[in-house]
């Protein structure tokens, strides 16, 4: 049986096609032969497309009008060679259609690069040491274990000065330092077999009592060496935080080779503050909270000094969320190590200079270290230097304006505003990082004392008297008139300073400002020719 007689059988037996007419053996029936009326009808009988178009009626396929196919009675299939296929005999095969082999999309060809002598590979960025990823993890991890969001509020000092005057209060932690953050964050990533060891440091400084405090807290046994000349008050105050201390040697030095010695010895892991990536991640979280807190900031001011970690970790922060914000680093005008790292292009390790280690313990224990040279050269804006006596006027200024006690390296970032240094903050909003407040009592005493002096508001002088009675009452009177505060009198008739028959008063007043303070000295030079004002 031919493909042509499948076909019309095909269409014959299919499903859908209307009834046909059935012929009987007499009758021929011819399949190209059409009866008047099927003519008829096939010239009315149209329907419309969607194309608006008309056509005849016939079947449709795949939704198109197609050609009605002709009829052909069973009976005429043996002029096609049907016999065959009616009776069974010839098998039939279901046909499929097949999609072809699935096209793989290569990738295009690269292009071919010549190389030659003058070709150089492109090289790749360098991965950033401290990346914005890693503080906002810390920021994140930091809170969950407790560290709360430290106060920056408007100050009082701002109409003193001329500028809006923002304080970052991180003084206010347990430890009252800023230190606590990159401890805390330091200590939370150690290995769970480090932790159970235990850690151990070997100087008396902020970072110190943050290790201490925060590894009882995390329950990681924690050991403190202290030099054997540390004051009884330090050393019970690193035992309340609950560390194990132990008094060895007699420098600070002798104190840290102990501690090394017991860390090989037992497994400790000897902490000192370095510039390692997770403490100043942990550290650059208060940059974030200082963006956060004080909106259309213009600079914020950080104390630097020594390892330099909070100044770097503090811009990198910033920079990040805003580099319009200027950043600016205050060192000691005595230890100004950042400023001649800069100067020679390098970190300068030791600096041969005497500064006052018990005023700027923390500021000068450390050497810069490489990583936050780097990042402070490339994202502080300015580095400047501030003397002693603006310090310690600092100081003063936040005792009485903010009922706050800090410790030198506290008030360093508001000495750089009242010292004059930075005249371009004028008209600004000003954030100003407070970061720590470490300071014993005596110090604190005896920096206040200094400070009044330097802000002409304690003054010393001495006067010859003569030696008759009513001669010091009348001294007395007239500083009592002047509304001046008497501390000290000291009368010495003996003295080989005093003129025969005379004798010499020496005395210690305090007054309420400088206007005061230049009263008083006019008053009483127009009345003792002998007035002398001693230094300050």
């Amino acid at each position: 049986m031919n493909f042509a007689a499948q076909f019309f059988y095909a269409n014959y037996t299919g499903e859908g096609t209307p009834p046909r007419r059935r012929y009987s053996d007499n009758e021929e029936y011819d399949p190209f032969w059409q009866s008047e009326e099927q003519r008829l009808s096939s010239t009315k009988k149209k329907h419309s497309t969607p194309d608006g178009q008309y056509h005849k009626d016939g079947p449709i396929a795949n939704g198109a009008v197609g050609r009605r196919p002709t009829l052909i009675c069973p009976e005429r299939l043996r002029d096609f060679g049907a016999e065959e296929y009616l009776n069974g005999d010839v098998k039939t095969f279901e046909t499929r259609v097949v999609g072809g082999p699935e096209v793989q999309l290569m990738a295009p060809p690269k292009p071919s690069v010549k190389r030659s002598k003058e070709y150089k590979p492109s090289a790749r960025p360098p991965v950033e040491y401290l990346r914005f990823e890693d503080i906002s993890t810390a920021t994140l991890k930091i809170q969950q274990a407790g560290i709360q969001k430290t106060p920056c509020t408007y100050s009082r000092l701002s109409k003193l000065y001329g500028m809006e005057i923002y304080l970052k209060k991180e003084h206010l932690h347990y430890t009252g330092s800023l230190k606590e953050r990159g401890v805390l964050y330091l200590l939370s990533t150690l290995k769970q077999d480090q932790q159970k060891k235990g850690v151990i440091v070997a100087t008396d400084c902020n970072f110190s009592m943050a290790v201490a405090y925060h590894a009882v807290e995390l329950r990681i046994p924690v050991f403190v060496i202290m030099p054997a000349y540390s004051s009884p008050p330090r050393l019970r105050m690193y035992r309340d935080y609950g560390a194990m201390v132990i008094s060895y040697g007699s420098t600070a030095r002798d104190s840290q080779n102990h501690a090394r010695h017991l860390a090989r010895e037992n497994g400790y892991l000897c902490l000192e503050e370095d510039d390692s990536a997770v403490y100043l991640a942990g550290l650059g979280t208060v940059g974030i909270e200082i963006y956060e807190q004080v909106p259309k900031l213009d600079a914020v001011i950080v104390p630097a000094g020594g390892q330099c970690a909070v100044l770097a970790a503090t811009a990198a922060a910033i920079k990040h969320l805003n580099p319009r914000i200027s950043v600016i680093g205050v060192e000691p005008e005595e230890f100004p190590l950042l400023l001649q790292s800069f100067k020679t292009d390098s970190p300068i390790k030791d600096l041969y200079c005497n500064p006052n280690r018990k005023l700027y313990g923390d500021l000068v224990q450390h050497s810069l270290g490489t990583h936050t040279f780097k990042l402070a050269k490339k994202l502080v804006d300015k580095v400047i230097s501030v003397r002693e006596e603006d310090s310690l006027v600092a100081m003063l200024r936040f005792q009485e304006y903010e009922h706050t006690t800090v410790d030198t390296e506290g008030a360093m970032g508001l000495a750089a505003i009242l010292a004059g240094q930075l005249p371009e903050l004028k008209g600004k909003r000003v954030a100003v990082l407070v970061s720590s407040a470490n300071m014993e009592l005596d110090l604190v005493r005896q920096c206040v004392d200094r400070a009044l002096v330097l802000d002409d508001r304690v003054s010393r002088f001495t006067v010859q008297l003569g030696d008759w009675p009513g001669d010091m009452a009348k001294l007395l009177d007239m500083l009592a008139r002047e509304d001046v505060r008497l501390l000290d009198v000291c009368h010495s008739r003996y003295s080989d300073k005093a003129e025969l028959f005379k004798a010499q008063v020496e005395c210690v007043v305090e007054t309420r400002d400088k206007t005061q303070n230049c009263q008083l000295r006019r008053t009483l030079s127009d009345r003792y020719p002998t007035l002398r004002w001693l230094d300050r």
